[in-house]
């Protein structure tokens, strides 16, 4: 049967193949830990500790601050070093609590303790995922909490669960659906028990046949579950491509997913739930993939939260040579960076090196070839947009739908004459956000940033 699809979108080159047959390899960090206050959309979390302080696994240590924020929770036991400005996978300085590792992981007393989830009020769940610190893990970062906190719970009648992973190279949610498809499935169920109305999508792309049927097998029995293969298409796993694929319904950059009627959470989100819910763990882990053509040996790899990169990168061979281009997240949509001397953040799943930097090509002039605007998931117009970004045109950039771009990158990747269209409209669009200064639209603007939301 014939999958609905949106319009628009890209087949890229996927380079999954690199990466996606090797299972997880649990890793232990060396070094010391850093902890960025600010992992999340929202306002930075406050530290609860001082230099000199001694903190235990599981431990908050940055307490939210304010309705859109999170929780800080260390992953490792040891001594409070600093509290100090350091660099992050974004390329930014971020204060950071910096924690000397002493190798024992002594946990809190609560760590690991099962719960009765099945039999937990809609309330105490939500507790237990703001106490946690679990945020949209598949780069957006908005604090889960909220997400699960809807005006109506009664009018939510879909939770899709996003499992498409559609950019390029990264298979870290592939191997969490191979290897913790449970926690998947019960933590689907969790946030089911907090919508009495809705129905559950687990969302895959079709290039992960392996992964669907697995699913399929552990929800044959869950009558108010269903699991959909597909297209692979970039960017599918874009909250409004995702939403609109699933279940037919159309949402712009004013609108959540709520507003429509549904609840979005990626599948390492969801795991993560589980493990807050049922075995009171918080979110103090994450697995990463280390890729690219320039790795030696790519890999995936489950990380405590403020181990650095560099250690990561060691222990998947290096790389054959220094990379031209370093890669923090997906190739479409992620930060370039200098350096891999930074801390595993809550949002960042694949650092990935590369021999050859494609973007460092000189632009030329349009062409009026029409491509960007046929493959625009979004039916804009990337190449006028451009133009009247570079000029200031902000209310005809307005006008002309600028504001709904999701800074997919499709434009950019089929563009023949090379012309830097995503990054112009996105760049444009945080001047006039930052000109309303509206905190609801800053979120829309970083939340479409992330394709495996």
């Amino acid at each position: 049967m014939a999958k609905m699809t949106y319009m628009g979108g890209i087949r890229i080159h996927e380079g999954k193949e690199l990466s996606k047959d090797m299972p997880t390899t649990v890793l232990l960090p060396k070094g010391d830990l850093v902890f960025p206050l600010s992992q999340h959309i929202g306002t930075p979390a406050k530290p609860l500790v001082s230099k000199g302080d001694t903190v235990l696994v599981g431990q908050v240590i940055g307490e939210a601050d304010g309705l859109v924020s999170s929780n800080i929770i260390s992953s490792v036991s040891g001594t409070v070093k600093a509290i100090e400005r350091r660099l992050m996978p974004t390329g930014k300085m971020e204060e950071s609590i910096v924690i000397t590792n002493d190798n024992q992981y002594n946990k809190i007393e609560s760590y690991g303790q099962n719960r009765d989830y099945m039999n937990m009020s809609k309330e105490k769940i939500r507790e237990a995922v703001k106490e946690a610190g679990i945020v949209g893990l598949g780069g957006a970062g908005f604090p889960t909490h909220v997400k699960l906190t809807p005006k109506n719970d009664s009018k939510i009648d879909y939770v899709i669960v996003n499992g498409a992973e559609c950019e390029p190279y990264l298979t870290s949610d592939y191997r969490l659906m191979m290897e913790e498809s449970e926690a998947i499935i019960e933590g689907l169920k969790i946030i089911l028990r907090m919508f009495d109305n809705a129905k559950g999508i687990i969302a895959v792309e079709d290039d992960k046949p392996d992964a669907i049927e697995k699913l399929r097998v552990l929800a044959a029995d869950e009558s108010n579950i269903e699991v959909q293969a597909l297209k692979t298409k970039y960017p599918q796993g874009g909250e409004r491509q995702l939403v609109y694929v699933t279940t037919g319904r159309k949402m712009n950059s004013k609108k959540l997913p709520a507003d429509v009627g549904c609840i979005v959470n990626n599948v390492a989100t969801v795991a993560a739930i589980y493990n807050a819910v049922a075995n009171s763990m918080p979110l103090t882990h994450r697995i990463v993939t280390i890729s690219g053509d320039a790795a030696a040996e790519p890999q995936n790899f489950k990380v405590p939260l403020g181990m650095s990169f560099s250690e990561i990168i060691e222990a998947a061979g290096g790389f054959k040579v220094q990379p031209k281009k370093i890669i923090f997240g997906g190739p479409m949509m992620g930060n370039s960076m200098y350096t891999y001397e930074v801390p595993v953040t809550k949002t960042v799943n694949a650092l990935l090196g590369f021999l050859k930097d494609d973007a460092a090509v000189e632009e030329s002039a349009c062409i009026l070839c029409g491509r960007c605007y046929f493959r625009c998931p979004l039916n804009l117009l990337p190449m006028k947009l451009q133009l009247l970004g570079l000029n200031s045109e902000d209310e005809k950039f307005v006008e002309l739908d600028g504001m709904e771009c999701c800074g997919c990158g499709c434009c950019s990747y089929i563009c023949p004459a090379n012309r830097s269209l995503t990054q112009t409209i996105v760049q444009t669009k945080q001047r006039i956000l930052e000109k309303r200064n509206v905190q609801h639209e800053l979120y829309e603007l970083h939340k479409d940033h992330a394709v495996n939301e």
